[in-house]
């Protein structure tokens, strides 16, 4: 049978050898992938030499992915894929979902409604609040929040030794009304990881590594689909350029001046889709 393998017949072979797969999902999946993959193979006419470098990329991104940091998210997100597959999955009428990033760690500190985070580090203080709601504008009471941000220097606590895990992100349930609320400093923008694998793709395509300033939210509810999202200054240069791809219209806020007070205010309320 291998004799008869050309260029062309090699694909049908290759799907195939999946017939004997018992999930007909994984089927359909993996006959896609091999499909387009060597699509993409044929109309590029890939060299030898060129798949060995893609294949060094991975090998790279694997001796530098730990627990503090991924970098196969980080090359999914940088290429577009991560924000696809997040608009694929956004529900009309719920809030867009956006890319969950290299640095969310399970684990967070449970806080209450009302919590103050980091009271004693530098940057303009926030106070975030909203409910979470579903699509047809009712509370959902008791939704879990999962938040994390970067500190005003644009840094997560994996990246800087002066924080701790606990500064700047917690797990928060809403309440009976679907409330939540917080008090936070302004993040910074920050160029994505650049020191690896990922950062010499985007020298070599010529592109930039900034993220525009953001608030990281996970909410979950029973009986609703789970939403993983980002919320962004609505003033912030890199909004339109995110190396990403994550910025959504109806994830920019405003942050609004807190009266008689060097604080702003961002209003955010979360719409859930019904599980499916």
């Amino acid at each position: 049978m291998a004799a008869g393998i050309d260029r062309n017949s090699i694909t049908d072979a290759v799907i195939a050898s999946f017939a004997g797969a018992g999930d007909a999902r994984t089927r359909e999946v993996m006959a896609a992938l091999v499909r387009h993959l060597h699509d993409f193979a044929r109309e590029v006419d890939l060299r030898p030499e060129e798949w060995r470098a893609a294949v060094a990329f991975l090998t790279d991104a694997a001796r530098i992915t730990d627990e503090a940091r991924n970098e196969f998210v980080l090359a999914s997100d940088v290429l577009g894929f991560t924000s696809l597959t997040d608009l694929l999955r956004s529900a009309p009428g719920a809030t867009p979902r956006s890319v969950l990033g290299p640095f969310h760690a399970e684990g967070a500190p449970e806080r209450a409604p009302g919590a103050v985070l980091a009271p004693g580090r530098a940057g303009q203080r926030v106070r975030v609040h909203g409910r979470v709601l579903d699509v047809a504008g009712s509370p959902v009471p008791g939704a879990v929040i999962d938040f994390w941000q970067a500190d005003a220097e644009g840094r997560y606590w994996q990246q800087d030794p002066t924080q701790t895990p606990e500064d700047f992100r917690f797990r928060m349930r809403a309440g009976e009304d679907g409330a939540y609320a917080f008090e936070t400093v302004r993040p910074a923008p920050y160029t994505v990881p650049y020191d690896g694998p990922v950062g010499r793709l985007l020298r070599a395509l010529g592109r930039h590594a900034w993220r525009p300033a953001h608030f990281h939210f996970r909410v979950e509810a029973p009986g609703f689909a789970p939403l993983t999202t980002e919320v962004f200054p609505e003033d912030d240069p890199y909004l339109a350029q995110d190396a990403v791809f994550g910025v959504r219209e109806a994830l920019v806020a405003r942050l609004e001046p807190v009266a008689g007070t060097p604080a702003l205010e961002l209003a955010f309320d979360f719409r859930l889709a019904r599980a499916e």
